[in-house]
């Protein structure tokens, strides 16, 4: 059963200007292992976290770092939750969540459903 849907946009420019712009804000967002990528899949893994946010319905707590987008084994997006995330989730009986990821045109978007376990 569907627990909660998101979808966020970003745009690329304002993104690359805000990352520019704001010392320590990559280290805020992402985990270690996302700071490396290029800037569009940077967009796409800020506007899944804003998409999982909004399917959760709950922030409270939360740190950005604690929501890692990872490759599963067939090469997909998948979400690695941490800390209060994970907290919000299993209190919400999420038990999976789809993610799936875009960018052309000068934004990324993505689109995030929390199902029930």
């Amino acid at each position: 059963m569907i627990v909660g849907i998101g979808v966020d946009v970003v745009d690329l420019a304002r993104f690359e200007r805000a990352l520019s712009r704001t010392p320590g804000l990559l280290e805020r967002l992402f985990a270690e292992g996302e700071r490396a990528l290029p800037l569009r899949s940077l967009a796409g893994r800020f506007a899944a976290k804003e998409a999982l946010m909004k399917a959760l319905g709950e922030t409270d707590g939360i740190r950005w770092v604690e929501m890692a987008i990872e490759t599963d084994a067939d090469g997909n997006p998948d979400f690695a939750l941490a800390g209060r995330v994970a907290e919000i989730a299993a209190q919400r009986g999420i038990g999976r969540i789809h993610v799936s990821m875009s960018h052309d045109g000068g934004i990324a978007t993505a689109f995030v459903v929390a199902e029930s376990a």
